[in-house]
């Protein structure tokens, strides 16, 4: 037995192991396959696949203007020509970034201890682009100003936690089919490997186009216009090829079962990344590559928040400012749920008699705890993210790897220098392979049944093409809803007599009430409350089939 075999099992036999129901600590639920030392490297994998979001939620978030002002009858509608806003915008830039560090530190280590899940939360991309641009506008010129704005994302997560309470929001996440929920697993494996192949979050081999919306790009970025396009030397990017090595790099450790294998190709890609003279460096000479590299080469820093905590202004006299919380409320809880479900599924902790995992109503309540206190920092909603499953694939099972990813967070209030320096290229191949691994879970969607079948299909092709998980479910349940509601509708009009001749092999889609009972969607403490006792959460059942030896295969390599 080795040191690392004996540290597991000491640990594993501890109180701490318990808690996190490792395997082999005699819990009553034990999480299969989960060890101390591999939560710790799943953390970390998790961290640095979304460490991404401490730089890019900042400068999305700084678009808005925040707090800043200026003479806009003299320096015009956006005050880009004022000096001073300009000062301003950097004060408010570093401010997001601690606050960004901060408020994903404490999501993190609240959902790992109190839900004992793997699935990070920080503040949500597509939302911040939705705060800073439609909400708010660029540098301020929306029908919302910024600290309005802020008002209404911390309305949101007190509406959000209110419905976690009494169990609405997880009624309704058990209400959707589970065609779709299988479906949503398998789009946004699609939505992350497209994000993956992307120039803003991955290794640039996908470009924008104005023909084609989408093309094959891999050009260096003096070659990309102002639309993102490649204008020439297609497929000769540095970088691209960087990351495309990378991708091989890890399906090549995978192959072999290489401890750490995703980790490891992230790491290899950004060390080659960080030295300037080359032609794959994340810091050209450029003056947005010299202030990158400035900021670098601080290493260690810390910045307090001075202008963006607790800027509220409670004025929601406005139609416009409704119309955003409602978009907050639906766009969040679709993205959310869907995200936690469908990481819960790639897992292997979903209940399959209940539909639900164990935990949810936990993650729930924290996930609309950390959006209202992230308002208090001056963020946007924060949410569930998906790059949890690079820490899942590296067999992440527990709260612990939650936990390790807040813990880096708060490292990185003091390190964000380095860890905002990790370039896309270098996380990107990570994301691919993750999107990967998560398409196994179209095996399992009901196909035999078009009712079933093509919204699961329009769900899952909607999420990448949307670019939003919460419009894709909106259209699979659209589309879910309308067929079988004529199907029902016939079938009860004629008494039976016409239903499609594979009427059989549909889904129960109202299976969780026959299945999980009413009472699995009552949180435990309202039951405990009526002296009810609550309805349990079975562990995932040991099974044979494909799905299920895929993903132990997937465990073995880690």
């Amino acid at each position: 037995m080795s040191w690392i075999d004996r540290l597991n099992t000491r640990v594993a036999r501890s109180f701490f192991g318990r808690w996190f129901r490792l395997e082999g600590s005699g819990a009553k639920i034990e999480r299969a396959g989960s060890k101390f030392t591999i939560e710790l490297r799943a953390g970390l994998t998790t961290f640095i696949a979304m460490a991404y979001i401490i730089s890019t939620n900042a400068l999305i978030l700084t678009d808005s203007g925040g707090t800043c002002d200026c003479d806009r009858d003299k320096f015009g509608p956006t005050c880009d020509t004022d000096p001073a806003y300009a000062t301003c915008l950097q004060g408010i830039k570093l401010d997001l970034i601690t606050a960004t560090c901060a408020i994903s530190c404490l999501a993190c280590i609240l959902m790992g201890t109190l839900a004992n899940l793997p699935i990070a939360l920080a503040p949500g991309m597509g939302l911040n682009a939705y705060f800073a641009y439609t909400v708010v506008g660029y540098h301020g010129t929306g029908k919302v100003s910024y600290r309005n704005a802020l008002s209404a994302v911390c309305i949101e997560g007190i509406i959000f936690f209110v419905l976690s309470v009494v169990g609405l929001r997880q009624w309704f996440a058990r209400m959707i089919p589970v065609s779709l929920k299988t479906a949503t697993a398998s789009g946004i494996g699609i939505y992350l490997a497209f994000i993956g192949l992307q120039s803003s979050a991955g290794i640039g081999l996908i470009t924008s186009s104005s023909a084609t919306l989408v093309e094959l790009g891999g050009c260096p970025p003096e070659y990309r216009d102002a639309n993102n396009v490649c204008t020439a030397h297609h497929m000769q990017g540095g970088p691209t090829w960087l990351g495309v090595l990378g991708l091989m790099l890890i399906g090549t450790m995978l192959l072999y079962r290489l401890k750490g294998a995703i980790l490891i190709g992230i790491l290899i890609v950004a060390i080659i990344s960080w030295p300037r003279p080359t032609a794959v460096t994340y810091f050209p000479y450029t003056p947005s590559g010299d202030q990158a590299f400035n900021f670098f080469k601080k290493v260690v820093t810390f910045h307090p928040i001075k202008n963006t905590l607790a800027e509220f202004h409670w004025d929601l006299s406005s139609g416009d400012i409704w119309i955003a919380l409602i978009t907050f409320l639906y766009v969040d809880i679709l993205d959310c749920t869907g995200t936690m479900f469908s990481m819960a599924k790639f897992g292997g902790y979903m209940d399959d008699r209940t539909q639900d995992f164990e935990g949810s109503s936990m993650a729930f309540l924290v996930d609309s705890a950390s959006i209202a206190i992230g308002s208090t920092f001056g963020s946007s909603p924060v949410t569930a993210f998906i790059e949890s499953g690079a820490g899942i694939a590296e067999g992440g099972r527990t709260g612990i790897t939650t936990i390790v990813t807040g813990i880096m967070f708060f490292i990185s209030l003091f390190f964000a220098p380095i860890f905002a320096s990790f370039p896309p290229w270098a996380t990107g191949p990570a994301l691919i392979t993750v999107g990967a691994m998560m398409m196994q879970n179209v095996l399992q969607i009901n196909w035999k049944y078009i009712g079933d079948g093509l919204p699961a299909f329009i769900t899952i092709i909607m999420i990448p093409f949307g670019y939003s998980i919460g419009y894709g479910l909106i259209a699979g349940i659209g589309s879910f809803i309308f067929i079988n509601s004529v199907v029902f509708i016939l079938f009860k009009v004629s008494r039976g007599r016409i239903a499609p001749p594979n009427y059989e092999d549909r889904d129960d889609w109202i299976g969780f009430i026959t299945r999980g009972g009413v009472r699995s969607n009552i949180p435990p403490w309202i039951l405990r409350l009526f002296g009810k006792k609550p309805a349990t959460i079975a562990g995932p059942s040991p099974s044979n089939s494909e799905e299920d030896l895929a993903e132990k295969q997937v465990a073995e390599i880690v």
